[in-house]
C-alpha cells in the first residue's frame, strides 16, 4: 500500500502531469478572462449582406436592397471618402438594438468587416474621420467609441489636426457660425440656472449672447439615474456635443447624458486659446 502511493505521489508530480496540469490552467484562465471582460458594443445579429452604394456620409445601401445607416457617429468633411475606402464592395456584418427602420426606411446598425469586433464607427473615430453623436446609450459601448475619439483628439488625426474642429465656449459667434450644425464645444460653465420647464448651463455672463447647453425636465431624470447632479457642474470645465441652435446666443439642446463629458483637471483641451 505504501508503495502505491508513493507511486501516486510521484506520477501526480512527473513533469509530464505537471506540464499538462499548466496547460489546463492556462486554458482555464484564458476563458474567464474572455468572459470576465466582453467585446463592447456586440448586441444581436442583424444579418450580413455587401455593400453596393455608399449613399452618404454615414449611409450605405447593400445588394439586398437595405438601407443601413450607421448609428453612433457624426460624419465631418472626410467621412464619406472614409467610409467609401472601408465598406465600397464588402460583405458586412450588422448588430444593434433594433432593427426598425427609421423614417426614412433606413435601419440602423453597428458596421463589421471580415472577422472584427471592432465596428466601423470605432475606425472611422479612430482615425479622426467622424464624431461620437452620443446616441448608443449601452454604457460599453458608448465608453468605447468615445475611447476611439479620444484617442484620435489627442493624436490630432483627421478633422481633429484643424485648431477650429473643437470651439471655444468663450468665442460664442465662432459657435453660432455653426448654426444647424453638429458640433464639440469645450469650456467652464459660470453658472446653472432653472427658467420653467428648462435648466441652463451657461458658459458666459451674458445670457442672452453667451453660449449655453440646455436641458429640458424630461431629461434631468436621465441625469439623476447616472448620479449626476447639473448644479455640480457649475465652475467645471465641461465638453458639450450637439446641434447648434440660437439667434442671438448659440444653444445646443442635451438629450442624452452622453453629450456632455466633464473635463478632468489636468486634461487638456482641444479649444484655441
Amino acid at each position: 500500500m505504501a508503495s502505491f502511493e508513493l507511486r501516486s505521489r510521484h506520477n501526480a508530480t512527473s513533469p509530464g502531469n505537471v506540464t499538462r496540469l499548466l496547460q489546463l490552467i492556462s486554458v482555464f484562465l484564458l476563458i474567464a478572462s474572455h468572459t470576465a471582460v466582453a467585446t463592447p458594443c456586440q448586441f444581436e445579429s442583424q444579418g450580413e449582406g455587401r455593400v453596393a452604394t455608399i449613399v452618404d456620409a454615414r449611409s450605405v445601401r447593400l445588394d439586398d436592397g437595405r438601407e443601413i445607416r450607421l448609428i453612433g457617429i457624426e460624419p465631418t468633411a472626410t467621412t464619406r471618402q472614409a467610409l467609401a475606402s472601408l465598406l465600397a464592395g464588402r460583405d458586412v456584418r450588422l448588430r444593434g438594438s433594433d432593427d426598425t427602420p427609421d423614417r426614412y426606411g433606413r435601419q440602423g446598425a453597428l458596421v463589421f468587416i471580415d472577422e472584427s469586433d471592432n465596428p466601423v464607427q470605432a475606425m472611422l473615430l479612430a482615425q479622426g474621420e467622424a464624431m461620437v453623436s452620443a446616441e448608443i446609450t449601452d454604457k460599453d459601448c458608448a465608453t468605447a467609441l468615445m475611447a476611439s475619439e479620444a484617442a484620435a483628439r489627442r493624436q490630432k488625426k483627421g478633422s481633429w489636426a484643424d485648431p477650429s474642429a473643437i470651439k471655444n465656449a468663450e468665442s460664442p459667434d465662432d459657435i453660432l457660425a455653426g448654426i444647424g450644425r453638429f458640433v464639440v464645444v469645450e469650456g467652464k460653465v459660470l453658472s446653472v440656472r432653472q427658467a420653467g420647464a428648462m435648466t441652463y448651463l451657461n458658459f458666459g455672463r451674458s445670457w442672452t449672447r453667451g453660449f449655453a447647453a440646455t436641458i429640458s425636465k424630461r431629461t434631468l431624470q436621465a441625469f439623476e439615474s447616472a448620479g449626476i447632479s447639473l448644479k455640480s457642474l457649475e465652475n467645471k470645465r465641461i465638453r458639450v456635443r450637439g446641434w447648434v441652435e440660437g439667434n442671438t446666443g448659440p444653444r445646443i439642446d442635451i438629450r442624452l447624458v452622453g453629450q456632455v463629458e466633464l473635463l478632468g483637471a489636468n486634461e487638456s483641451t482641444g479649444v484655441r486659446p
